[in-house]
């Protein structure tokens, strides 16, 4: 590959200061959880953890969600990214949370 790229080139490409890193979320909510709970705790997800972080959160399920999690400008998410997400649902009543590595969200 070329090392002498223009920045014009780099921002196409989606590489080097324009990488975008983001990682994959699953989760199950147990059966002891109602509708009307999934909705609220799933609001408060993206209260308490996405929109803070100033994360975007593309997914959805009804008991087994997944998504995935990228920043809402270009940019990257951190381990400290996927250590919030994890820590969320560490309390709350689901089984089966998965948070991948990060990733190269372009060319991963």
């Amino acid at each position: 590959m070329a090392k002498n790229r223009s920045a014009r080139l780099r921002k196409k490409l989606r590489v080097d200061e324009f990488q975008e890193l983001g990682f994959d979320v699953r989760w199950v909510f147990n059966d002891s959880v109602s509708e009307a709970d999934i909705d609220a705790l799933v609001d408060k997800f993206i209260d308490e953890v996405i929109e803070p972080r100033k994360l975007g959160f593309h997914g959805g399920g009804h008991k087994d969600w997944e998504g995935i999690i990228a920043t809402q400008a270009l940019g990257k998410c951190t381990d400290e990214d996927r250590a919030a997400v994890k820590a969320f649902f560490d309390s709350l009543p689901v089984s089966a949370v998965e948070v991948s590595e990060l990733y190269d969200l372009w060319w991963g």
